[in-house]
């Protein structure tokens, strides 16, 4: 059983930061790819970044320069600072993993639940 738990949502002003946590716990061998995804009311689900287990990164256009996805593989947790934040930037943020479990040994994406992020004065 692995369970990613995000952490960090919240309410800003646009201008201002916040920075998003997900950490993955269970039965976990290894974690490869991570990846923060967000989606806004009436919208689809859009990746916002990606980083490997090498710590390669990528992102969409509209946040590069703003955002930063990083990991801590010691502490199975993926982050994404987030600044200069706008209203646009106003969705559920949803972290992903893929995992490879001691038992069985087999390799799964899994999905947290959802962190509310709003930009608004």
């Amino acid at each position: 059983q692995v369970q990613l738990g995000e952490s960090g949502g919240g309410l800003v002003q646009p201008g201002g930061s916040l920075r998003l946590s997900c950490a993955a716990s269970g039965s976990i061998f290894s974690i490869n790819a991570m990846a923060w995804y967000r989606q806004a009311p009436g919208k689809q689900r859009e990746l916002v970044a990606t980083i490997t287990s090498g710590g390669a990164t990528t992102y969409r256009d509209s946040v590069k320069g703003r955002f930063t996805i990083s990991r801590d593989n010691a502490k199975n947790t993926v982050y994404l600072q987030m600044n200069s934040l706008k209203p646009e930037d106003t969705a559920v943020y949803y972290c992903k993993a893929r995992i490879r479990t001691i038992i069985p040994n087999v390799i799964d994406d899994y999905w947290g639940q959802g962190t509310q992020v709003t930009v608004s004065s």
